[in-house]
This record gives C-alpha cells, sequence and structure tokens, in this order.
C-alpha cells in the first residue's frame, strides 16, 4: 500500500507501507528518514480539509484501516508533526479534568487524587462521570441547541429536561466504537457553530457531513476536558501502554537509538573562569550556566559584525532585522488565526510558541504563547538608542539585540511571560 504523508509547509513523501503499520511505524519511519530527534510527541494527523476537521491518530491504529474509511468528496490528508498534548493529561490530570465537570461513584471516596481519577478512567468497572453544557448542532438544521450533556461509559447522553439525570429524561446521543472524533480547526466559520471550541463525531465510512455529530463548548477547558474524557473511555488501557511503553518496532525489537548521546570527551568538559590573574574551575553550576550564557550573547554579538559576499562587514542593524527568518519557531507572514491554528494543532502545552510578523504593525513582531488551556499574544517592539537597534517585549526594561537573544532568554527565564519558552512550533519539511 502506498500512503502520501505531508507536513507543515506542505512538502510530502509517499511511502510504501505493509497494510498493518500502525501510526507509530510510520512516525518512527518517517524520524529515522529524516534523522529528526525522537522526543515522543511526533504524531499522524487526519485533516479533512472541506469541513475543517482534524485528529491526531492514535499511535495503535492501522494507517491504511483509517484510510479506507475516507470518503472520495472530502479531500482527506495525512499530516506528520508535533503534538505536545497527545499524552499530558497522564502528566498533568489536574488541569484537564475540573472538579465542576466531573462526578464520581456513590461508593467513592468524594476526595479522590488526581491519579485516582485517571485509575478510575483506566479501570474497566468504573468510570467518573462527566456533565456540563455543550452546544448541539440539529441534525439537518442550522440550528444549534444548549443542552446539558453526561458522558457515562455506555455513551454521551442529554438531558431533556434541565440538569435531570433521571434515566426518563436521557435521550442517547453518541457511543464511539464505530466513530472518530474529531476537532474544529476552523472555529465558526464553517459549521456557524456559537464558539469556537467545536468538536464532532464522525461515523466509520460515512457519507460526509450530514452525519457528523457537531458540539461545541463555551471554552476550552471545556472541550479539552471532554474529549480527553471520551478519548479515555474509547481507547482506555491502550492509551496508557502506548504512553508508558518505548517504542518497540514492528518486529518487536528496538529501533536504532537515535538520540544524540554526549561523548567521552564531552563529559569530561569543566567550566573554567580565566578573567582573574589565576584560572579557576566554576564547580557552582548556577555559576557555570549563567557565564555559559554570557558568552554566548557575547559569541554573538562578535558574529553580528559579518562579512557578506564581497567582503565587507554587515551592519548590526541590518542583521538584527533578517537574522532570525532562518529559525525554526519563526513564521513569515502568517496571521494570527494561522498562529492560533498551528499552536491548537501542537498541543495546547504551556510553553509552546511561535514568534511572527505583526500584521497590524509591519515594524513589530508577535511572540504567540499557549498557557493555561489559552494562546496569548505579546508584541515584540523593535527600540533604537543611541543608532543602535534593540527588541523587547516589556517596554525597554530588558533589551535584546536581535530575535534569537530575545527567545533564547526567555527559554532560560520567565521575565515578563506567564511561563518560560518551552515548545516551538515549526514548518517541517519532509
Amino acid at each position: 500500500q502506498v500512503i502520501k504523508v505531508y507536513s507543515e509547509d506542505d512538502t510530502s513523501k509517499a511511502l510504501e507501507v505493509p497494510s498493518d503499520i500502525t501510526a507509530r511505524d510510520v512516525c518512527q519511519l518517517l524520524i529515522l528518514k529524516n534523522h529528526y530527534i525522537d522526543d515522543h510527541s511526533w504524531t499522524l494527523f487526519e485533516q479533512l480539509t472541506h469541513t475543517g476537521l482534524g485528529r491526531a491518530i492514535e499511535d495503535h491504529e492501522l494507517v491504511i484501516e483509517v484510510q479506507s474509511n475516507w470518503v472520495m468528496e472530502e479531500e482527506t490528508k495525512l499530516y506528520f508533526r508535533k503534538n505536545y498534548a497527545k499524552y499530558e493529561f497522564f502528566k498533568n490530570p489536574l488541569s484537564f479534568f475540573p472538579d465542576h465537570m466531573i462526578s464520581f461513584p456513590s461508593e467513592t471516596n468524594a476526595a479522590l487524587s488526581h491519579s485516582g481519577i485517571l485509575q478510575m478512567f483506566l479501570s474497566s468497572s468504573t468510570y467518573p462521570e462527566i456533565h456540563g453544557y455543550l452546544h448541539a448542532k440539529e441534525q439537518g438544521k442550522k440550528s444549534w441547541k444548549k443542552l446539558y450533556f453526561l458522558l457515562r461509559r455506555s455513551g454521551l447522553y442529554f438531558s431533556t429536561k434541565g440538569t435531570s439525570k433521571e434515566p426518563r429524561h436521557l435521550q442517547f446521543f453518541c457511543e464511539f466504537s464505530n466513530s472518530d472524533m474529531y476537532m474544529s480547526l476552523t472555529g465558526k466559520k464553517l459549521s456557524g457553530a456559537p464558539t469556537n471550541y467545536g468538536f464532532c463525531f464522525k461515523p466509520n465510512k460515512s457519507g460526509g457531513t450530514r452525519d457528523l455529530k457537531q458540539l461545541c463548548a463555551d471554552d476550552e477547558q471545556s472541550r479539552t476536558c471532554w474529549m480527553t474524557a471520551i478519548r479515555l473511555l474509547k481507547y482506555g488501557m491502550q492509551l496508557y501502554q502506548n504512553y508508558m511503553q518505548p517504542y518497540q518496532g514492528r518486529s518487536g525489537c528496538s529501533p536504532l537509538n537515535i538520540t544524540p548521546m554526549r561523548s567521552i570527551s564531552e563529559n569530561s568538559l569543566v567550566a573554567m573562569d580565566f578573567s582573574g590573574h589565576r584560572s579557576r574551575i566554576i564547580e557552582n553550576p548556577t555559576e557555570a550556566l549563567s557565564v555559559a550564557v554570557e558568552e554566548g550573547l557575547a559569541w554573538r554579538r562578535r558574529g553580528c559584525l559579518r562579512l557578506n559576499s564581497h567582503g565587507s562587514p554587515i551592519a548590526m542593524s541590518n542583521m538584527g532585522t533578517s537574522i532570525h527568518r532562518s529559525q525554526s519557531w519563526f513564521h513569515h507572514k502568517i496571521s494570527r488565526e494561522e498562529a492560533q491554528r498551528l499552536i491548537l494543532q501542537h498541543g495546547l502545552v504551556d510553553g509552546v510558541f511561535l514568534v511572527r510578523d505583526s500584521q497590524s504593525n509591519p515594524k513589530t513582531f508577535v511572540l504567540s504563547l499557549s498557557h493555561g488551556l489559552k494562546i496569548k499574544h505579546f508584541q515584540i517592539v523593535p527600540l533604537e538608542d543611541d543608532g543602535k537597534l534593540f527588541y523587547t517585549l516589556d517596554d525597554g526594561h530588558t533589551r535584546f539585540t536581535d530575535l534569537i537573544q530575545l527567545v533564547e532568554f526567555y527559554q532560560l527565564n520567565k521575565g515578563v511571560l506567564p511561563c518560560k519558552l518551552k515548545h516551538y512550533c515549526a514548518r517541517i519539511a519532509l
């Protein structure tokens, strides 16, 4: 079988694969072919272009089986990208299941720990109930209705009478064994939804959009909670095994270890201070780190006065305005909406970021950053002082000669930001 996989910059690669290849196998194949570092966040993503829907294919799913559910009239693509939020709920369940949306069986102690909540989700005998309001699109109509929904082991229900949980007032909405869950990537535009936090269920081998069961939440926390709980309900222990087990390959043997290893000579390196009359070894790791950062910044300042192709120096002001263009985290001329969609697809984990040109002010830049399940935008302003150009996020209190310096500083220090910069959104090429 041949599959075609795209990257963020719309380059693509055709791969000949066996029929039993999983999404994780495909990711591992592309990691090895392209010499990427495997940080366990690479994901195969299914995107329905016309309907603006997308989903991360689970690591254990068979790719050829996924493709067999595609319909002719819908343009569907497979994307290879990072998804930092793939297993984040195992690491940080607190932010995924807010207390007001979750109830436990009556025999369970109400003061259950959050690791206990995950154990209940993964158990076959117990299951917490998720409840709250969602907007549902009425079948065959353009209108949306706000209803009180409940997620139970047997499926998703809504109440026909307010927030009543009595069986006679509950109406079945959807079960998940024969359908896949997608996130809306276009917000309100295509579906006419009341909010931007849409998701839906698409039956396998369906006839297109008429069979979609569409929902939308009032905020990102609510959507994340519903979608995470449904993933856990549908796949259970399989998700935990995907998260816990290192990649074993299709034959059961581990692949090549492609994580860069430090050589023996590198491990024997020590930090030295040559500023005094006698050199000394810097034993304090904090001091060593600050010296390394200082050295790096000094090296960049010297490097900024480079020679052009004719052998004459390039002015620092010119270098400062273009040096960032080669960086993976910089996205030239993308809109606020495109930036938000890119971060959303990489996962709303604290510290996921990118830097882009400002559309409202051509001379400035914008840092777009995920924090607390929200995407925040911070303007990077250029300042001129004594004929030199600087960049700042905090009205000139902290200044940087170029955007690379700025990003590296905020990767080490939170400063005025709500969190450090951790994972950048890159447009990789295949």
